[in-house]
């Protein structure tokens, strides 16, 4: 049976947050596109490619004061005729030693099927607090 895309991609998300969490880069980098690109939500700063997102998870995990990213998505929108969909939702950054929200805002993401795994290829953030 195969799941469909709105669970799917929900329990990808949950794994991207756990992985984030716990400083997971192996399960971050399987849930990334090679060519995926990230605009972050402050200084629209673009990251192209899995190999940049990567590097700056690195460096965020190495922080002295470490922020806990989650994602919640609001919801997913899947094509009939492209294996692709868009994830609406908004998203929290707190500090990983105390649980202070430091920052927060919405964000859109685009996911492709590949096989049977669904992947990140995009990514734009708006921070709002």
């Amino acid at each position: 049976m195969t799941t469909p895309p709105d669970l799917a991609i929900r329990l990808r998300r949950a794994s991207f947050n756990r992985a984030l969490a716990q400083t997971d880069l192996r399960t971050i980098e399987m849930l990334l596109a090679r060519d995926a690109i990230l605009v972050t939500g402050t200084d629209s700063a673009v990251l192209a490619g899995r190999k940049a997102q990567m590097l700056a998870w690195r460096r965020e995990f190495a922080a002295a004061e470490r922020l806990v990213y989650t994602r919640t998505p609001d919801s997913i929108t899947a094509s009939t005729v492209e294996p692709i969909a868009m994830e609406h939702g908004h998203w929290q950054g707190v500090l990983a030693a105390t649980g202070e929200l430091k920052a927060s805002g919405v964000y859109t993401a685009k996911w492709r099927q590949s096989g049977e795994d669904w992947l990140i290829e995009a990514e734009i953030y708006l921070t709002l607090a």
